[in-house]
């Protein structure tokens, strides 16, 4: 069977078993109970991975039945995952650490846990920005944060920035998560190094006045609350709108068709957007075989079907989005080093703090 052949098999699968409601590294069930690792007598690769994701494991799946290697995987939240490899040293098992965002994944590197990818075919298809500078860690795919909206009641030529959501105009209309959110933290921490601590303090603090309630749920309930009328517009990921129309919940599927997506400050700094990615542990038992899975994982096929059925960007210009996202039309995104994301968490907390974004 031609490898198009087993991605479009594979595709099918996942969006026939509605495998499409994944969690982010903030809502993992820590380490998994059963940790089989590879052995001498077969060809093997060892993931810690804070993505919880069916399709990442339909992937690995796949992976094994083109290549023979085994995927052993480990789940778990990102901060303990990295503990864990720091940890384990010279001794670990694990090979590959794939997590959900670039601030994290610069503690990985900062930790020094990991070490530089050299692969050809990961440098051609991943474009530089959604690299680490070191080659330490790779993009697999991004999500925007955005502006979602009621199309009964907003009208896109209303929006335009982060910032205006901040000012009157928006009184008592925005819904957000709480500040608890990795998203929303690296969201401020992004405007941190865009603005200054001043200003983004000014906006945070001007989201906590225009807020429709206290903060509660995930992305996808502040989606439900601009349909029941709490509120008019929200801050949270596409991904979780691809999420919300492709569900197999009708009642979701309402909620999904009855929002806009806007990017905003497409004039100015860009759509915020971060970056999931996986990285070369430093002491890797399996480093070729680790190196392999990465360039697979970036490959069209693959990038494919992440984005199909995880509806997220992929990092491979190539890959083929569904027509949900081709809807949304092309945006400008911010331009900083994802390493920021993480070197301002510390701030952006303190900041949350102090404004009373709970």
């Amino acid at each position: 069977m031609s490898k198009k052949k087993v991605f479009s098999g594979l595709l099918a699968a996942v969006l026939a078993a509605g495998l499409l409601a994944g969690c982010g590294s903030n809502a993992g069930d820590g380490i998994a109970p059963s940790e089989a690792q590879g052995t001498s007598k077969e060809q093997a690769v060892n993931v810690y991975t804070a993505r919880h994701y069916e399709s990442d494991d339909k992937l690995f799946e796949t992976f094994t039945a083109e290549t023979g290697i085994k995927v052993n995987v480990v789940k778990g939240k990102a901060e303990e995952l990295i503990e864990r490899l720091k940890r384990e040293g010279e001794s670990t098992e694990a090979d590959l650490f794939i997590t959900v965002d670039g601030g994290v994944l610069n503690t990985a590197k900062e930790a020094g846990v990991l070490q530089p990818i050299q692969s050809e075919a990961v440098d051609q298809r991943v474009p530089k920005q959604l690299r680490d500078k070191d080659n330490q860690w790779v993009g697999i795919s991004t999500r925007a944060r955005v502006i979602a909206y009621s199309k009964e009641r907003v009208k896109p030529e209303q929006l335009s920035t982060y910032e205006d959501l901040a000012t009157d105009k928006w009184k008592g209309k925005v819904l957000v998560r709480s500040s608890t959110s990795l998203y929303n933290q690296s969201l401020l921490a992004s405007f941190i190094e865009l603005n200054g601590e001043q200003q983004a303090e000014e906006w945070a603090k001007g989201i906590v006045n225009n807020m429709a309630r206290k903060p509660e749920g995930a992305d996808r309930d502040q989606a439900k609350a601009i349909v029941a009328g709490v509120g008019d517009v929200a801050i949270m990921n596409t991904y979780y709108v691809g999420l919300l129309v492709n569900s197999k919940d009708p009642e979701e599927v309402k909620v999904g068709e009855s929002i806009g997506v806007f990017f905003p400050n497409q004039e100015t700094t860009g759509t915020h957007i971060n970056v999931s990615g996986a990285g070369l542990t430093k002491h890797s038992k399996n480093k070729e075989n680790a190196v392999k899975l990465i360039e697979f994982l970036t490959d069209k096929e693959a990038q494919t079907l992440l984005t199909q059925a995880n509806y997220e960007f992929p990092v491979n210009a190539e890959a083929e989005m569904p027509e949900l996202l081709k809807s949304w039309g092309e945006y400008k995104a911010q331009e900083i080093d994802f390493a920021a994301l993480g070197t301002h968490n510390k701030k952006a907390l303190e900041i949350f703090n102090k404004v009373g974004w709970k």
